[in-house]
This record gives structure tokens, C-alpha cells and sequence, in this order.
């Protein structure tokens, strides 16, 4: 069997996938045009999901299964899969750990004025009249309850924060004080202090955040987007912060990345950016792999138990 990667992983990974599986023949190649030849009679495409089109698939004559090895999905071509019916995979929850501590990072970054604190240390000013909150009871609001969402909830609690859940059900989730769908989300808005998003980008979350929820959040709560950068038009964000309708905004993914150096977001001071980093870490793609392994020993010896299948319908 033949299996095409999309990417190369390090060296040491490399050689453990060769000698645990001496029967597969792996390829591995810098970007999916490289490997586009080998596409054609591969059985197997391992990818980041963001290098693939309806070209690669409708080529890949022997393709049955996609692993992709993180978990989004919006450039997947799935006009072509669909009509081929090929299995696609992720890495769904591999992002729990760093992203729900990158989170609270940023919460206790504005909560204890961090950045404050780095610039008088770095002038040498000795200023203890710098305003210092506790977490202790704020509310934190999720929007996009999966498994990211959750892990954030856990850390809040340890925090002792009152979290709100916004997910597709309103149904019951350990770790959060209530749940709403997303469609009731309004009536929860003006509770939160931290309004946390991880929705992915889908049809149903494109420009979610409308100009309407930004007048019902607090004028002191903090907009924290790690999720997707168009579930809220640029414009309405900026125009929130502009008004004073929320306080600040940490910002790490965007309609455009990386983000144009002419951004009016570079410039706001009340706007803190990232470089759509909430997940990295080096155990990033030993995780992903570990995924990949227990699906490639369940698709090599014909069973049906495959972790994280994507319903090709929704695109997640």
C-alpha cells in the first residue's frame, strides 16, 4: 500500500513511520503539487488540509482515505470528495491543551495589565497604581463548546469563573454553569466579561457575530477570537472597539493572513495581536500522528471504527 504525505515531516518521524510499518510504501513531499504524480495510485493522502483541490482528487483515481492533520477544514475540496465518496479524517481535540492554555493566558494578560507591567519594566518606571483584577467570579463565555471549549472551561473553573457555553444543542456540558444554542445567544450576552470564540468556519458560522451581539456585550468585556477569522466582518469588530462597545479584543486568526501591514487592527490600542499561533507547540504533530496511527491500523485491517470521521455533508 501506498500513502502520499503533503508535508514533510522531521526525520525521526519519518524513519519510526518506515520501520513500524515495513509493508506501506510512504512518500513524503514538501507541498501537494510535488506529490501530485504520486497522488494518482495512492490509496492514502496525508495532509494540513489547506494544499488539496478538486484537480488532486478527481486525479487520485485510487484514493480512498484523507487524513488531514489539524482540525480545519474549510479549504478541503469537498465538491470532489463528496462525488467520490472518500473518507476524510482530522485532528479533531489534538488542540485542546495549548489552545485552552494560550486562552487563559491572554485572559490574565488583561486581568493583571501584563503588558502594562513589561513596558514600565522596560522604561523603568516604578508604577503600583496599576489596575490589578482578579478572574474570581468573572464570566467567561464559549462560543463553540467541542473539545477546545471545553478544556477552557475546565482551567476557568480552577479559576473560579462562571462559564456560559454557546454550542448547536443548549445541552448540558461538565465544567459550565449553562448552556445555550447558538441561536439563543443574545440572551446571555450581557453577562460575560470574556467572550471566548473557537467556532470553525462553516456556512452556518460565517459572520455569526453580528453588529447587534457587539451592543449587547458589556462596555468593560474583552473579545477573544482563536477560532476562525470570519466568523465577525472586520469592519463590525472595529467599529465596536471604536464605540467603546467592548473594551478590547485579542485577536489571533483573521480574514486575511498573515495580516496586511496597512490593517487599521495594527494600530488600535485597544486591539492584541497573534499570529495565528493559539495552537502551536512541538507536540502538535506527534498528537495528529498518534491520530493518523490508530485510524491507518483500523483502515489496513478493514474495520470501521475511525476516530474523528468528518460527515462530508456539514464540512466538520
Amino acid at each position: 500500500m501506498k500513502i502520499v504525505f503533503t508535508f514533510e515531516p522531521p526525520f525521526e518521524m519519518k524513519a519510526d513511520l518506515n520501520s513500524s510499518y515495513p509493508d506501506i510504501q510512504f512518500h513524503y513531499f514538501q507541498n501537494a503539487e510535488l506529490a501530485k504524480e504520486d497522488m494518482k495510485n495512492t490509496e492514502v493522502i496525508v495532509t494540513y488540509g489547506e494544499d488539496l483541490d478538486d484537480e488532486h482528487i478527481y486525479q487520485a483515481e485510487k484514493l480512498k482515505w484523507i487524513m488531514v492533520t489539524s482540525a480545519g477544514l474549510e479549504r478541503m475540496p469537498f465538491k470532489a470528495i463528496k462525488e467520490k465518496n472518500i473518507l476524510v479524517t482530522n485532528a479533531r481535540g489534538i488542540h485542546k491543551i495549548p489552545m485552552a492554555e494560550f486562552t487563559i493566558g491572554l485572559i490574565l494578560d488583561y486581568a493583571k495589565s501584563f503588558q502594562r507591567l513589561w513596558k514600565n519594566n522596560r522604561s523603568k518606571v516604578w508604577d503600583k497604581s496599576t489596575p490589578l483584577n482578579e478572574l474570581h467570579n468573572k464570566t467567561m463565555m464559549i462560543v463553540g463548546a467541542g473539545a477546545i471549549g471545553q478544556e477552557i472551561a475546565r482551567l476557568a473553573k480552577a479559576f473560579g469563573m462562571n462559564v456560559i457555553g454557546v454550542n448547536t444543542s443548549g445541552g448540558s456540558l461538565e465544567n459550565f454553569d449553562k448552556m445555550v444554542t447558538l441561536e439563543n445567544i443574545s440572551a446571555v450576552l450581557d453577562k460575560a466579561d470574556f467572550i471566548v470564540s473557537i467556532l470553525p468556519s462553516t456556512k452556518k458560522t460565517i459572520h455569526y457575530f453580528k453588529r447587534s451581539h457587539f451592543e449587547q456585550m458589556k462596555e468593560t468585556a474583552v473579545f477573544i477570537n482563536i477560532g476562525r477569522g470570519d466568523v465577525v466582518e472586520e469592519e463590525i469588530l472595529m467599529d465596536a472597539l471604536k464605540n467603546k462597545e467592548i473594551a478590547h479584543a485579542y485577536l489571533d486568526v483573521f480574514q486575511v493572513e498573515p495580516l496586511p501591514e496597512n490593517h487599521p487592527f495594527w494600530s488600535m490600542e485597544n486591539v492584541s495581536i497573534t499570529p495565528h499561533i493559539s495552537s502551536t507547540t512541538k507536540n502538535y504533530l506527534p498528537r495528529a500522528l498518534d491520530i493518523f496511527r490508530i485510524n491507518l491500523h483500523t483502515y489496513t485491517n478493514n474495520k470501521e471504527r475511525f476516530i474523528n470521521v468528518i460527515d462530508l455533508e456539514r464540512g466538520y
